[in-house]
């Protein structure tokens, strides 16, 4: 089941890439926004490469479904840190820009430290059913974190800040989307269809995961990939890590053990600083360089070339 899990998560994080790209792809083609306008979901719906990357994102929420049902949400989500690597791997293909010596670097240092940290910390165990009371405090906590990063996402301009500021809160939205998924899919592996469509879980992950996607296009919008993604990626897997301990009751190895996950996520961090150290020019510019023109047709690259 275990093995089974991973399978899922894995093949999750790859659709979820995809999507991703291709979603940065369409939020360059419309109309910039200047704040949160529901504009921009008109303007993307009339964007047909925009499908394609929403169909990603829904073959991606299959899978992590599938995941989240056969193992544990401390298990999951962190290994939804390799999409980040294959984010900027297919950006490579669809922008034409291949990726590098020292990317593929980073690549290895994410891969070899999520496997390192995963198997010393062999997160297991916990409940089927978190009580209300932690479900209401988790609420309230990722809600209120959400709401905060927002606000101060909107008081910068467009650039890397602006889009790490929403990248966090759609993190920590698609975090607590992933906890309240685990419920509703437990819900109906045990209670059937019909218990699925009254568990307040349910249309709850529904409502999160809307707000994280529009907070996700904003973000991608805002600033370039490697600005937006690793916070959206490493947010992820270390809330979600967080919600399965507090809430699930899920267990990690302590002990010496915290020897090897700390190099493990160490390796980690030391490759994602590495993937977002390579210049991005995905069509966005950079704080200080002349704007794109008002269509916002204009073509969309990125530049993975190491810097000196």
């Amino acid at each position: 089941m275990a093995t089974l899990s991973v399978v899922f998560a894995v093949l999750a994080a790859v659709s979820n890439a995809l999507g991703t790209v291709l979603q940065r792809r369409a939020a360059l083609i419309v109309p910039q926004s200047d704040g949160f306008q529901l504009q921009l979901m008109w303007d993307l719906l009339r964007t047909p490469i925009w499908f394609f990357g929403i169909l990603g994102v829904v073959f991606a929420a299959v899978f992590q479904g599938l995941a989240l049902v056969t193992g544990p949400l401390a298990v999951v989500q962190p290994i939804f840190v390799l999409e980040l690597p294959f984010a900027l791997l297919i950006s490579g293909l669809v922008f034409r820009k291949p990726m590098v010596r020292r990317g593929w670097l980073s690549v290895a240092c994410i891969v070899v430290g999520l496997g390192t940290a995963l198997a010393a910390a062999s997160p297991s165990g916990g409940e089927l059913q978190p009580p209300a009371a932690l479900w209401l405090l988790a609420l309230v906590c990722c809600g209120g974190m959400m709401v905060l990063l927002a606000g101060a996402a909107l008081k910068r301009p467009v650039g890397r800040a602006r889009a790490a500021c929403l990248g966090t809160a759609a993190a920590i939205g698609y975090a607590l989307t992933a906890a309240l998924m685990k419920s509703a899919t437990d819900t109906l592996d045990h209670g059937g269809v019909g218990a699925f469509f009254t568990a307040w879980q349910t249309y709850a992950f529904a409502a999160v995961g809307v707000c994280a996607l529009f907070l996700l296009e904003n973000a991608m919008q805002a600033g370039p990939l490697v600005a937006s993604q690793p916070a959206l990626t490493l947010g992820d897997a270390l809330i979600s890590l967080s919600l399965g301990v507090t809430l699930y009751s899920e267990s990690v190895r302590a002990g010496w053990w915290l020897l090897p996950e700390i190099f493990g996520v160490g390796l980690v961090l030391l490759g994602v600083v590495g993937l977002s150290r390579l210049q991005s020019g995905t069509g966005v510019p950079a704080e200080g360089a002349q704007p794109e023109s008002e269509s916002g047709s204009s073509e969309a690259s990125v530049d993975v070339s190491e810097t000196a």
